[in-house]
């Protein structure tokens, strides 16, 4: 698995703690439906593929991404560690975009919309293995994950 990126400074700050910590988060992430779904790297091995190809596009998406319609947190419970990681041809995948999928973690880390998003799913950003912009409006994260609870 890629290493783990820096701690986001208002992580570490408890962005939500104090009086209207939760309305600066919710004035970020506005009217983005932030949604969530299950399913397996296997299922999806296709497209979690064509995003990891993507991801150096992806970065600057990323970078200039200040508002989104909707917001799609896809968990691969088959990538998970105890599960063994990822599938074999996405984990290749992975190690041949190593340093780009490092730095898709950290501008997605220092995004305040997609960083809110995916911290209020519980997703870590070593999780993250690809993003997707299937259209201007809306933004698919594939974690090697499971949902919270």
């Amino acid at each position: 698995m890629l290493g783990t990126a820096a701690v986001h400074p208002a992580a570490s700050q408890g962005l939500s703690q104090g009086p209207g910590g939760e309305k600066a988060i919710e004035g970020i992430v506005g009217d983005s439906d932030i949604r969530q779904e299950e399913t397996t790297a296997s299922a999806e091995e296709s497209r979690v593929l064509a995003a990891i190809d993507k991801t150096a596009d992806n970065i600057s998406t990323v970078r200039k991404l200040t508002a989104a319609r909707q917001v799609d947190i896809v968990f691969l419970a088959d990538a998970v560690p105890s599960e063994g990681g990822p599938p074999p041809a996405i984990e290749r995948k992975l190690k041949e975009h190593q340093s780009d999928v490092l730095v898709l973690r950290q501008e997605v880390e220092g995004n305040a919309l997609l960083f809110h998003a995916i911290d209020s799913k519980r997703v870590m950003m070593k999780d993250i293995l690809a993003v997707e912009f299937p259209d201007p409006e809306t933004v698919i994260v594939y974690a090697a994950s499971r949902p919270a609870g």
